[in-house]
């Protein structure tokens, strides 16, 4: 799942300018035609140790079990286990 969420991040960067170009000009038919993937919209958060979809934290980048584990552990500064 890592992989194509990549793969789609990837496809999003090459197409970003080509589909705003075609909105622009509102040719859909031509907008159609180019991959599903890379619409921004089809992006999703995950986790980038584990590839957990849900319970993402944005401001570390990881979802919430690994965030739990990691402080736990002492490998987030700043965060101990008393301060959750």
């Amino acid at each position: 799942m890592k992989a194509r969420e990549r793969k789609r991040e990837r496809l999003v960067a090459l197409y970003a300018d080509k589909r705003a170009a075609l909105k622009a000009a509102g040719d859909w038919e031509a907008l159609q035609k180019l991959p599903k993937n890379s619409s921004k919209v089809r992006l999703h958060n995950r986790c980038k140790l584990t590839g957990r979809p849900r319970g993402y934290i944005r401001q570390f980048g990881i979802s919430r079990v690994t965030f739990r584990e990691m402080a736990s552990a002492g490998l987030i500064p700043g965060i101990t286990k008393a301060s959750w």
